[in-house]
């Protein structure tokens, strides 16, 4: 098993995730897509997942550092 896993998967899902709250990536597709209603919810879950990948990442780090 790699040793980085952990922080490589915290770093890219941190990065998409924060793509995703700081531009309007996510506010035109789903316009086009036809569910802009969804939009109001999209910080219930943007937010919480971008402190779950940061989680990773710290622990991730903080593993590497250990071995």
């Amino acid at each position: 098993m790699d040793k980085n896993k952990f922080f490589k998967v915290g770093i890219t899902g941190a990065v998409v995730t924060a793509i995703c709250c700081v531009t309007p990536v996510l506010v035109i597709l789903f316009g086009a897509l036809g569910i802009g209603a969804m939009v109001a919810y999209l910080d219930m879950i943007l937010f919480p997942l971008l402190a779950v990948f940061l989680g990773m990442a710290g622990y991730g780090y903080w593993r590497r550092k250990q071995i």
